[in-house]
């Protein structure tokens, strides 16, 4: 497993060790006199050089909280209650006596973010880079109509600010929703309102991931929600999905071996590749959850986005034990420009959270949340939904219908935005991408969906957010250009 990647705003990669070895102190995990891993062993229990764990040790020394018995090892000092020192005292009188070292360790990895931000800001004609719904398949009409409603309805709404947890009415009407469509028991107390679901996810990096902590997460995966656990220092263990969802004992043993913080996870039609997991393996996957005490992340972001059966319930759905948080965005299709999410868990963790969305805003805007929540629960909105899917599937359609004949390899998604297709043999997506700009073509490359930066022929094309006719010419296009392409490496 690869070390967190460094940028030049995170810390070097022993502080991140001494940061989880003082944690793990801090949690009990050893007691006075105890005997610590040895560097050899610690060194490949993360993964890193064993230089990085003697300095790691070296400044546990310092502090008090280790001590070294010649020939022996390092052992848990028995000053533990005395010595209080706070990791963040540490990073600032650390930082200028290491900043002439070198760190052994790090990663070739750089953050995603930028890259990813940068493609999509690419002005492209053909915009497959997108995992957005065209303007034009949205209800804007019927949005205006709410929008005006809402002020008829609640007059001194623009003076009035929300409470951190979110509106109250909502949280209401979407814990009943919830339990009338998949039958979650969720009380409003059990719920909390965030500004999009990459905030929701923020939030939990901030409140579980420490340095060097263990987290799974799907190969390939969302790439904004990997650098969120990469700037907290976290370790990232790759989980393979494929058509037929995880393999339980892969993650079994990764949760056995690692003992993760978390699992990161988009089960339902997957992005980037629009796997949706079966049912049986989602009730598996939260009693290995329970057996090993590892919390789930939800991400079903895409839920109603389904072309022909409903998708399976989600893994909050089975838990009994509060090992599931649930993030539920709906800005895909309701309403981008809202941004409304909810994040479903159980006590006390649900009140761990809506105090650390207290110190980010005063809750998520009142106005966006009165308008989705007339919007939403409308009929008009109901109908429109199923005239989206019918859209969106069409979309699908004549992307496929342009790869078909050239070589591409994909599975056809059940749902979702996106195509997650693999190029013709001997064709790199970096330098497709790179050609393709030059015809106004954009799509995302595949090594930044993928925790090892690999993926290297594939490439996720987004066939939501251009209409009929530019979808068929751009893909046609873009598959003409692989040919070419082809031809000039054959």
């Amino acid at each position: 497993m690869e070390p967190p990647s460094r940028t030049e705003h995170n810390p070097p990669l022993y502080q991140l060790i001494f940061e989880h070895m003082l944690k793990r102190l801090e949690q009990g995990e050893w007691q006075a006199h105890d005997k610590l891993p040895s560097i050899r062993h610690l060194a490949l229990e993360l993964e890193v050089h064993r230089l990085t764990v003697f300095r790691a040790y070296k400044m546990l020394c310092e502090t008090g909280k280790v001590y070294v018995k010649d020939k022996s090892g390092y052992y848990v000092s028995p000053l533990k209650d005395e010595l209080q020192l706070t990791v963040t005292n540490l990073s600032s009188s650390t930082s200028s006596s290491s900043s002439n070292s070198s760190n052994s360790s790090s990663s070739s990895n750089s953050s995603n973010s930028s890259s990813f931000a940068d493609i999509q800001r690419i002005p492209a004609h053909f915009q497959f880079s997108q995992a957005l719904i065209d303007p034009s398949l949205l209800p804007n009409l019927y949005l205006s109509d709410y929008v005006k409603k809402v002020f008829d309805l609640y007059p001194k709404l623009m003076g009035t600010y929300a409470t951190v947890q979110g509106d109250e009415e909502l949280r209401e009407m979407l814990s009943q929703h919830f339990h009338e469509q998949m039958g979650i028991q969720l009380t409003a107390e059990e719920m909390l309102i965030t500004s999009g679901a990459q905030q929701a996810i923020h939030l939990l990096a901030e409140m579980l991931v420490g340095p060097m902590d263990a987290v799974l997460i799907e190969r390939p995966t969302y790439s904004i929600a990997m650098d969120v656990f990469r700037s907290r220092g976290a370790r990232l263990l790759p989980v393979d999905i494929t058509e037929e969802g995880y393999d339980l004992e892969q993650v079994e043993s990764l949760m056995h071996k690692y003992k993760p913080r978390l699992f990161y996870m988009n089960p339902t039609h997957q992005n980037p590749t629009g796997y949706t997991v079966p049912s049986w393996q989602r009730k598996q996957l939260v009693e290995l959850a329970e057996r090993y005490n590892c919390l789930l992340i939800e991400d079903d972001a895409f839920r109603d986005i389904y072309f022909a059966e409903e998708p399976p319930l989600p893994l909050f759905a089975y838990d009994t034990f509060g090992k599931v948080v649930y993030i539920r965005s709906f800005s895909k299709y309701v309403a981008p420009g809202l941004r409304i999410c909810a994040v479903a868990c159980r006590k006390p963790l649900i009140d761990s959270l809506v105090s650390a969305k207290s110190l980010v805003d005063n809750g998520t805007p009142l106005l966006n949340q009165k308008i989705f929540l007339h919007y939403y629960t409308s009929p008009r909105l109901q109908q429109h939904l199923g005239k989206l899917r019918i859209a969106l599937q069409i979309h699908k359609e004549i992307a496929e219908e342009q790869l078909a004949a050239a070589g591409w390899q994909w599975t056809s998604p059940q749902g979702g935005l996106n195509l997650w297709a693999k190029l013709p043999d001997g064709i790199k997506t970096q330098d497709l991408l790179q050609a393709a700009i030059g015809q106004s073509i954009s799509f995302m490359p595949g090594p930044l969906f993928d925790p090892l930066g690999k993926f290297e022929s594939w490439v996720r094309l987004s066939y939501s957010f251009t209409n009929e006719t530019v979808l068929r010419e751009g893909v046609g296009r873009l598959v003409r250009l692989a040919e070419r392409f082809g031809d000039e490496k054959g």
